[in-house]
């Protein structure tokens, strides 16, 4: 059964409806996973830890089980109920946030977080697995935007929600207050969202990981692609969780100004790229597969020459101001990474590919990118200089990831016909 079909079977849920719910899961999912970004200093002036520990909690401690346990769920998903799965993930990870609020020391919020963690691994190859059955080729540029959407209003949740519920009452709350919505919202995905059919054999459902992970190394584009998004998302997820706390150091702000204004300029530009490259992605697949990769790898390419400059910008007013374009050439050049991915693997493992592709970026980017960059900040000083110092490692990263995911662009069709 083809993915236009899928997409207009009567018996599943309306698409855009779909959508809508896994947006919103999709947003609690980074907002739990931001909220700590925006709380660094509290944190660290009532548990007495520096920037190394900071990047041990929002990178390691979230991020080890996330990547190990993503391959493990891709694989369930790829045989049981995709929507299922990500209702009890979602339910796992906003307990675990709430938990995140208890915490009485560093180790017990450590904890916490790897709870978070786990319970996030259930969501990003189940959800576009299921996207990629309701929405057409030709549609999911789009779809893929909307939900990339989420990116930004959990990082502006983050941001600004969690410090200023900090400032009313204290870290601990703004944690407890986040998690409880992912428990509301868990079991009314689950009665709402129709589980879209497959047509996998006993052998195809059975396919060993072992080989299925063979093949799939020795693609070129599926290889390129996954080590370019990494090292991509290892340079802006290093800025971004990092980003808050560098405004308050580096210009003297509190942090519950530092944090809505650092949201609002890269939130609300990335929202916007994320929508424009998503509609862009799709005109663009009409002519040539190519073109949304090779947007991407320019995209990159652009945002992370800027955000570098945003790094060492002198004044407040010219880092928001290089802000606004970071935010809308990075906001949406993963989509095309995504789109890509999606078209060429099929429906049989297409959960379980992802899910490999997601390890490797999230490896990069959740479990390297903030730990190192917290340890760089540390030994160079803890302050505002060190911080500095320590992006200007991490954030060229993404230019080395833009290449790769332009070369990966020549081999995009040889790869989904030796997949199929």
């Amino acid at each position: 059964m083809s993915d236009t079909v899928l997409a207009q079977d009567k018996k599943l849920s309306n698409a855009w409806l779909v959508l809508f719910l896994l947006l919103i899961i999709y947003i609690l999912n980074y907002l739990d996973r931001y909220l700590i970004a925006g709380l660094v200093d509290p944190i660290k002036g009532e548990l007495q830890v520096g920037d190394g520990f900071m990047g041990l909690l929002m990178g390691p401690a979230f991020a080890l089980l996330y990547t190990s346990l993503a391959i493990p769920i891709a694989r369930l998903a790829d045989r049981r109920s995709r929507v299922a799965i990500i209702c009890i993930g979602c339910f796992i990870w906003s307990m675990f946030t709430v938990l995140s609020g208890y915490a009485q020391t560093t180790w017990q919020l450590a904890a916490a977080r790897v709870g978070v963690g786990i319970g996030e691994a259930a969501f990003v190859a189940p959800a576009y697995s299921i996207l990629a059955a309701y929405f057409a080729p030709s549609r999911r540029g789009i779809a893929f935007a909307i939900l990339g959407l989420a990116v930004y209003f959990g990082q502006i949740g983050g941001y600004a929600l969690g410090p200023a519920i900090a400032a009313e009452h204290d870290w601990r709350m703004a944690f407890k207050m986040v998690g409880v919505p992912g428990m509301i919202v868990a079991p009314l995905a689950w009665l709402i969202i129709r589980e879209p059919h497959r047509e996998i054999t006993p052998s195809t459902n059975e396919t060993p990981l072992g080989p299925l992970f063979s093949l799939l190394i020795r693609r070129p584009c599926y290889m390129l692609m996954a080590f370019g998004m990494g090292l991509g998302a290892m340079s802006g997820l290093g800025f971004g969780l990092w980003g808050p706390t560098l405004f308050s150091r580096a210009y003297d702000l509190p942090v519950e100004q530092a944090g809505p204004i650092f949201a609002l300029y890269f939130g609300m530009a990335g929202l916007a790229g994320m929508l424009i490259f998503g509609a862009v992605a799709d005109k663009t697949t009409k002519t040539s597969m190519k073109r949304p990769a090779q947007l991407a790898a320019l995209a990159l390419l652009a945002a992370s020459t800027l955000i570098l400059a945003v790094t060492w910008s002198p004044s407040i007013d010219l880092a928001k101001m290089l802000a606004v374009p970071s935010g809308l050439l990075g906001g949406g050049w993963s989509i095309g990474v995504l789109a890509t991915l999606q078209y060429i693997l099929p429906d049989r493992f297409r959960a379980t590919a992802t899910s490999i592709f997601v390890m490797v970026m999230t490896f990069l980017s959740f479990v390297i990118g903030p730990w190192v960059t917290g340890a760089l900040s540390q030994s160079f000083g803890d302050d505002a200089g060190g911080l500095r110092l320590a992006l200007s490692i991490i954030i060229p990263t993404g230019i080395v990831g833009a290449i790769m995911i332009w070369v990966a662009a020549r081999f995009i069709e040889s790869d989904k016909k030796a997949l199929e």
